[in-house]
């Protein structure tokens, strides 16, 4: 499963990046994801980091999540990556109140970059 962590703060979470990324973990190993595109976007390109699009999905989740509503696109993306339904349900929940999560794919022992 990913590491995944919360945030409020835009500019704590740019700085957590930027200390994974001086620690050696890939850039295409980084993910933003939040309710707002347009935040997701800017703290992504901020900081070198990814968004979960089209090639990280595959087709039927693609065309199914033009049909859905963004909570339901939110929770396929957490799914596609490797959360369990139950805790992209939890996760899209916390985004909903407005926090933005780093999620990070890389086998490195992320916990331990960021103390």
């Amino acid at each position: 499963m990913p590491f995944i962590q919360e945030y409020t703060n835009d500019e704590n979470l740019m700085e957590d990046v930027k200390k994974l990324q001086h620690n050696g973990v890939n850039s295409k190993d980084i993910y933003i994801l939040s309710h707002d595109d347009d935040r997701t976007d800017r703290i992504a390109s901020n900081v070198s980091a990814n968004t979960i699009g089209l090639s990280e999905q595959d087709v039927k989740t693609v065309v199914s999540n033009i049909f859905n509503k963004k909570g339901d696109e939110l929770r396929a993306k957490l799914q596609e990556i490797g959360f369990s339904e139950e805790d992209a349900s939890e996760y899209e929940e916390d985004m909903d109140e407005g926090k933005v999560l780093l999620i990070v794919t890389s086998d490195k022992n992320v916990e331990s970059l960021l103390v």
